[in-house]
């Protein structure tokens, strides 16, 4: 993972999940979380209109390997979910910090976030 490289421009939170600055706010998982999860088969996400709680458990993405709980980085109102995503959720693993988004939030309140460099610091690479 010592080349792994994780876009300035974006918040990480200690389960991997990322966001960006944009209104509504784009969540997704992190390359490191995709990468530990393996190949993705399943998607189970909240639904546009679904109220989301900063840290609180919102869906679950299940691999070859396991099933991990998906965890909200902010609180406030689910905007859109990333159907492509749902309905190939291997874009997840190819392209995590792109056309794997998860889903968009309009965002009240954002809960505990690491720069780059914090979440790079976490996870040792």
């Amino acid at each position: 993972m010592a080349d792994e490289t994780f876009p300035a421009q974006l918040q990480y939170t200690v389960e991997h999940e990322w966001l960006d600055g944009s209104d509504p706010a784009v969540v997704g998982i992190t390359s490191t979380a995709a990468e530990a999860l393996g190949d993705i088969v399943y998607l189970e996400l909240p639904a546009v209109g679904d109220d989301v709680t900063a840290g609180a458990v919102i869906g679950e993405i299940e691999s070859t390997k396991s099933v991990s709980e998906l965890f909200s980085p902010v609180t406030g109102t689910v905007a859109a979910v990333n159907d492509a995503a749902v309905e190939d959720p291997s874009l997840v693993n190819s392209d995590p910090f792109g056309e794997g988004w998860l889903f968009k939030v309009d965002v009240t309140e954002v809960g505990p976030v690491l720069t780059a460099d914090e979440y790079r610091a976490q996870v040792g690479s």
